[in-house]
């Protein structure tokens, strides 16, 4: 899959994968996705999509459904922590933290949805605030690089669930939550996120 056809990730989708996954179990598994090189000499741009599906299909395969799953959303985590140090200046951070939930999250979501592209690949990301209490944010990853060409029962988007989670959590309320309640790997259009405070 070339670069030009698929579309271009975050380095952060494969370096945290490492970092979850430990030195012992990472070998295996970055060697079955082609990617042994990644380990001796992290990426530091952006990557082609095709390598972190790559990586995504070689933990399940590796190690089962459930335990990709948990480690996957330790990367997704180890990412939204890494994103807080680095990429959100401390000032914004101290500002979201202030501001009442609604307006933080508008504010978020305006900076998620400006750098999707560092995550969503070819994916088409939106967001919605419903003004619904039960599920005030609903994010949405239409053509999700992570679930092309994978079948499963339930929705599989830890490494996004966790990231979207962190970062609302930290930022916009101490108590949300993200579900994901639709997933294309389970057949639905698209996958969608609902974060909840």
């Amino acid at each position: 899959m070339s670069a030009a056809a698929s579309g271009r990730i975050g380095p952060n989708a494969i370096t945290r994968v490492a970092e979850a996954l430990g030195p012992a179990r990472a070998g295996p598994v970055f060697r079955r996705a082609g990617l042994t090189a990644y380990l001796a000499s992290p990426p530091q741009a952006m990557v082609d999509e095709g390598e972190v599906i790559a990586l995504h299909a070689a933990l399940r395969a590796d190690l089962g459904a459930a335990e990709a799953r948990r480690v996957a959303d330790e990367a997704g985590c180890r990412t939204a922590t890494y994103l807080l140090a680095h990429r959100i200046p401390a000032a914004a951070q101290r500002l979201l933290k202030v501001l009442p939930a609604g307006l933080a999250a508008r504010a978020l979501l305006r900076a998620i949805g400006g750098h999707a592209w560092t995550f969503a690949g070819s994916g088409r990301f939106s967001a919605q605030v419903t003004g619904d209490r039960a599920r005030p944010v609903v994010l949405t990853i239409a053509h999700n690089p992570l679930c092309r060409g994978v079948l499963s029962a339930e929705p599989g988007c830890d490494y996004y669930r966790a990231v979207f989670e962190v970062l609302f959590r930290t930022l916009v309320h101490g108590g949300a939550t993200v579900v994901e309640t639709a997933c294309e790997a389970c057949g639905d259009p698209a996958c969608v996120f609902e974060v909840r405070w």
